[in-house]
Parts: structure tokens; sequence; C-alpha cells
């Protein structure tokens, strides 16, 4: 009997990537088969995004064009977190679309699609989602949580959120931090060592606070210290999405010894001033930041950091902006990302409203990037004659392409070096060149 296959788009951040790889594990047991080619499938899934507008935007748009397009048969399905919140504007909007399935419930895929028959039309999409706003599903049905890309993979350590900030609907979309047991993402640690992989990303909307709802203190330093007893082959641990103020000493202890752990931290601080971080609902103590910045150089002088700011916020004056550059300016981060605010209704950052022109928004994402372009170039020129470890990611046209420890995969830069290198592996690479964003080298012998 053939096989009946599924077309799958996955947008958004990594966290979404793992959710799709997850759903495609439940269906390729189910026995379905995955296809590159939309025109071959039975089933069309896409895993939406719903963080900001134009990632909504994005969302719907590609609906819709699979909805235009899809052919007699085939089945249409709009998962993740834009039908998590907006299920009834995507169901409107998107004439079409044969089910909806909440990002908490990605899980239920399966029952979901056999319960789909391509010769009845649905009035009304087919719905599975929580019916408190609040769940998160746990129950992972034996899944490996993870997303493998070449020699690395973003492994989820928990999903959903327990912080305040105004402007954020991940809160309304995923509901409270639910951290996976240790001894889960411990063994899935080791089993994708035994794949291969080389590089461990651990992902999370606030990996710091992994733990807290299973009564852990200090959570992410004793699951790191968890990971490298369960996986010591892996060469490289990655975190990502530090949240201001939770990274502790031991903290920065095992950072600094443990070399597994990468000196790499992306601690998202969103701004500089005091004011604007309080209409935020944002950690604001400035005084802390430098401190622990300052600490965390002194025991990693090769520390490199990553954080993201917002401009255009309610209220933010002139003044507070340029205090957001000169903090950029003072800090050197190794790598900034910079958003206009989008405003998001149901946030309590609403009653704010959005007051600032995007024009002035703009002006001030280029002010900001045209800083932070300086300080990456600067830093990236002090890198050249230095022999790198890089993990190899492609090849093209007598070109390797790679990342070093100071980049992250898909939003730093990248290494491009002369020649072949072994795919998925970490190779010495003697860096020749800098650009802005990314360097060049060769391979070492």
């Amino acid at each position: 009997m053939k096989k009946k296959k599924f077309y799958l788009v996955s947008l958004g951040c990594a966290k979404n990537t793992v959710d799709s790889h997850s759903m495609a594990f439940l269906l390729d047991e189910a026995g379905y088969a995955s296809t590159d080619r939309r025109g071959d499938a039975d089933l069309l899934i896409v895993n939406t995004c719903g963080f900001i507008g134009p990632a909504k935007q994005e969302s719907l748009d590609t609906l819709r064009d699979l909805a235009r397009r899809k052919k007699k048969g085939q089945m249409l399905v709009a998962a993740g977190c834009l039908t998590e919140r907006y299920r009834e504007k995507v169901a409107e909007e998107v004439p079409g679309i044969d089910a909806i399935l909440g990002t908490r419930r990605w899980m239920d895929i399966v029952g979901l699609v056999q319960e789909l028959r391509p010769d009845q039309r649905y009035p009304q999409p087919l719905y599975h989602l929580p019916d408190d706003a609040k769940t998160v599903g746990t129950d992972e049905h034996g899944v490996l949580r993870a997303a493998v890309q070449g020699g690395s993979a973003y492994l989820k350590i928990a999903d959903g959120c327990r912080r305040p900030c105004a402007f954020c609907a991940i809160p309304l979309i995923k509901g409270t931090t639910v951290s996976r047991p240790p001894e889960a993402i411990w063994a899935e640690a080791r089993t994708l060592q035994d794949a291969g992989v080389q590089e461990l990303i651990l992902i999370a909307q606030d990996t710091t606070d992994y733990g807290h709802d299973l009564g852990m203190k200090d959570g992410l330093v004793d699951l790191l210290n968890g990971i490298s007893q369960a996986a010591p082959e892996i060469p490289w641990v990655r975190v990502m999405y530090a949240y201001p103020g939770y990274v502790t000493d031991r903290m920065i202890e095992v950072m600094a010894t443990n070399p597994q752990v990468l000196r790499y931290l992306d601690m998202p601080l969103q701004h500089a001033h005091p004011d604007t971080l309080k209409r935020m609902r944002r950690p604001a103590n400035m005084d802390w930041v430098r401190g622990t910045l300052e600490k965390m150089r002194g025991a990693m002088p090769d520390l490199a950091l990553r954080t993201t700011f917002i401009v255009g916020y309610p209220g933010e004056t002139e003044e507070e902006f340029q205090a957001l550059l000169d903090f950029v300016n003072e800090t050197g981060f190794d790598h900034v990302g910079i958003f206009p605010f989008s405003f998001e209704p149901g946030t309590t950052s609403e009653p704010l409203g959005d007051p600032i022109p995007q024009d002035v928004k703009e002006e001030r994402v280029q002010r900001l990037a045209a800083t932070q372009e300086r300080i990456s170039l600067a830093r990236n020129q002090k890198q050249v004659g230095q022999t790198q470890a890089v993990i190899i990611e492609g090849y093209n046209e007598g070109i390797s392409v790679g990342r070093a420890y100071h980049d992250a995969p898909e939003i730093d830069g990248m290494v491009f070096i002369e020649g072949e290198a072994p795919l998925g592996e970490i190779v010495p690479v003697q860096i020749t060149g800098a650009m802005t964003h990314d360097l060049s080298g060769r391979l070492k012998a």
C-alpha cells in the first residue's frame, strides 16, 4: 500500500523547529512519508509563528498560499503559535483550512489527521486545542524533543514562560513555564551523542528558569552538569535565552570551568534605560547588568555575548534611546539583534498604545545597527591570525561554511573556509580575514 505523504513548513524560532521535527517523527512512525514537493503531498502542515506582527503576517500568507494552491484530496493543517492564540481569526481569514492544532498539542498530530477525510467538506476546521489556556502538553509519546541539523541539534528543555514582560505574547500563547524532567533530557543528550552530534544547543523561552516548577534551584547548572556526565563526547554545549538577573555565580563558574559548555551566552536585555525597562516590566537594575557582565568577562576573557534590543517602545524618548546607544558602545557585544516595537493586543503594554511613528522606529533601528556594525567589525578584526575550532555546515564551489564557538546557528556570523572540510565535524581553521559579521580562513593542517 502506497504511503501517504506530508509536506511540512516550519516558521519562527528554533523552538518551533523542534516541535515540527517532533510532529514529523510521529507522522513517520504512523506510516506517513515526508516530501519536499508540495504537489506530491496528501497532507499540508504549517507550523505557524504568532510572536509579533511580521511573523503573524508571514504565517497567514503561507497558509493562504497553500490553501489557494491546494489540489483535490489534499488536506491543510494550521498548527503552532498563531493558531493557539488566534484560532478564529485563522479559520475566518484562510478559507480552505481543514484542521487547526494548537502549539501545546503537537503530540496530537496523528490523531488529528486520521480524523480528516479528503472526500468530506468541513464547514469549520477540526480543532485539537486544550480547553485550559494555561495547560501545556507534557505527554511526549517518547519523542526526541530535538531538531538535528548537520552536526548540531537544538534540544528543548522547557516550554512556556512565567516572566511578566509587558510587550510579550508568549505567556498568552504558551502558558507558564513547564520544565521537562532532567532525566529525559540527559537520556536525549546521550542519544544525540550516539548519533554523532557535535553541538548541543539548549533552548527554552527562558533557559535560566529551567527547573523552577520542579522545585529546583539553579536548575540549569544541575542540568548542564548532568549533560556532561551523560554525554561527555559532545564537544560543544551552547546555552540560549538567558534572563537578566538569573545568571548566577554557579552558572558563571560552570561556563568558565566546564570545557563542554561554550563561552557564549545569549542574554536578551531588550533595553538599557531603567525607565524604558520599567515600562517593559523587565529587570531595570543596570548596575546588576554591568556588574554581571564584568564578572563574566573577568572569569572568561574570551566570552562571546549576544543580546537583543527593542527600539521604539511606547514612551521611548530620544534621551532613553541615546542611553541605549551609549550602553552598546560601552559594552561591546559580539552580536546584537534589533527589533522595532510591535504592538500586540492583549499584552500588558496594550494600554500604552503604539505612539512612536514607524519612521522614527526604523531610523533608530538603523542608528543602533550602524553602531553595532562598527563594534562587530572591530571584534572580528581581532580574530585575524588566530586558529579557531569551526563546526562545518556546508560546502559549495570550493568554499566550506561553518561557525566558530562565538556564533550560534542562523542568527550570528559564519566562517568561510578555502577548500572542502568534513561536513558536521569540528576542525581547526586559521582566520585570515574579517568582515562586519563573518570571518574567512583556511584549514589548518
